[in-house]
This record gives C-alpha cells, sequence and structure tokens, in this order.
C-alpha cells in the first residue's frame, strides 16, 4: 500500500481549492467578527443599559445556540424575507451560500470574542485606571491608550483559542453547499467510496492548518508581551 492513496494524489488540487475556501471563510469571519466584538464589548461594560442590554442579548443569543441552527435561520430562514431583502437590495448576497456563511460564523465569532474581551477590559487593574485619571486623560482616551491595549494583551490566548474553534467550525458550512475542505473532501468520498482515506487526508490539513495559526498568534502574542517576559526573566536584587 503507498503512504498517500492514489485517490487522495488524484484530488489533491481540489483539496486544496477546498483549503483555500476554508481559509478565505476563516480569515473574512476572524477579521469582521473582531472588528464587531470590539463595540459590543465595550457596550457589555457600559453602566448605561441601554447600550448593555442589547449586547448582553446579541451574545447570549450566539453564544447559547448551536452554530448549525444559526446556519441554518440565516442561509434558509432569510429566502422568508426574499420580497422585504429585494427591496432593500441585500437578497442578492444572502442567496448565496457563501455569504450567509461568512455572516454567520462572522456574528457567531463576533459574540464569543466579545465575551473573551468583557473578561479582560473587568481584569484591567484598577490603579492603572486611577492613574489614567489622575493625568487627566478622558474616557476614550484612557479605553484607546491604556484599557484596550491591556486587555488584548490578557485576552490573546483565549482569542487564539477562539480563532481555532472557528477555523474548525467552518466545517459546518458544508452542510449548504459551500465547497469548503469538509465539502469537497465529502463530495470525492461519495463518489470513490474512499471515505476513509479522503478524510484521513482533510485530517491533516486542518491539522496543518490549526498549527499555523497557533505559530502565527504565538509569534504575535511573544510581541505584544515581550517586554513582560524580558522583566519577568531580569534577576531580582536583594536589598
Amino acid at each position: 500500500m503507498p503512504l498517500i492513496p492514489n485517490i487522495v494524489i488524484e484530488n489533491f488540487p481540489r483539496l486544496i481549492s477546498g483549503t483555500w475556501v476554508t481559509i478565505q471563510i476563516t480569515a473574512l469571519s476572524v477579521t469582521i467578527g473582531l472588528c464587531l466584538a470590539v463595540p459590543v464589548a465595550l457596550m457589555r461594560v457600559a453602566k448605561n443599559r441601554l447600550l448593555s442590554v442589547p449586547s448582553y442579548v446579541f451574545c447570549f443569543y450566539f453564544r447559547g445556540t448551536p452554530l448549525l441552527v444559526q446556519i441554518f435561520l440565516v442561509y434558509y430562514g432569510s429566502g422568508q424575507f426574499s420580497g422585504f431583502l429585494e427591496t432593500v437590495g441585500l437578497w442578492q448576497f444572502f442567496k448565496q451560500a457563501y455569504f450567509c456563511a461568512v455572516l454567520t460564523l462572522t456574528l457567531n465569532t463576533a459574540a464569543y470574542t466579545a465575551e473573551i474581551l468583557r473578561g479582560a477590559i473587568e481584569a484591567v487593574p484598577w490603579g492603572e485606571i486611577e492613574a489614567s485619571r489622575a493625568c487627566g486623560m478622558s474616557t476614550p482616551l484612557m479605553y484607546r491608550r491604556i484599557v484596550l491595549p491591556k486587555a488584548f494583551r490578557l485576552a490573546w490566548p483565549a482569542y487564539t483559542n477562539e480563532v481555532v474553534f472557528l477555523l474548525q467550525a467552518t466545517s459546518l458550512v458544508s452542510i449548504i453547499t459551500v465547497m469548503d475542505l469538509t465539502g469537497v473532501t465529502r463530495v470525492i468520498s461519495a463518489r470513490s467510496f474512499a471515505f476513509y482515506e479522503m478524510f484521513i487526508a482533510a485530517a491533516l490539513i486542518y491539522l496543518a492548518l490549526v498549527y499555523g495559526i497557533l505559530f502565527i498568534f504565538r509569534r504575535i502574542e511573544h510581541r505584544i508581551t515581550g517586554h513582560l517576559q524580558a522583566a519577568q526573566s531580569l534577576p531580582v536584587r536583594l536589598t
């Protein structure tokens, strides 16, 4: 038996094509989701209930319901509002499975990331906040210069796990006919009955993608926390 089955070699270009779709969906969802999560997290920690309650409901729904159900609701449920969506010019987007997949994954990761950031914001030492206020910083300036940079450093390890989970969750979009890595693998294996060989190959590709993400995010983590690690490595002088 060859090390790499012939069926995998023959269909490797199609697997790479599906992998590229998976990377695209993950990158778009992570980027847009992070941009959405920051204001949602700020709303979560706001004392005004007009801001905190809607953000809480948003996070509660997307964190409390299965992702697969959310995908079905966006993709199949939007058809019930096709008339309204056509009126506002959005139906051309919602009738595309790719758009619905990216939208659902974006909203899902935004909810989880917002909760991660909320916890990190609340974990910022109170002394640093008092010091920034003593320096005369306004609230927006304090958040921009002190709170958010500190919160991102605290939240980065947990956010790394969220990105990995999102990459793995992209396999669900094949249910709505998106030809990502899982979708391509499912089609090839159904036609060739080489389920074992094809899904092992897909699993190895997912594994490579995950460790690629971990490598990149650890480099970023080292970059944003390198000064702290350097300070901890300095010898302590006894006086």
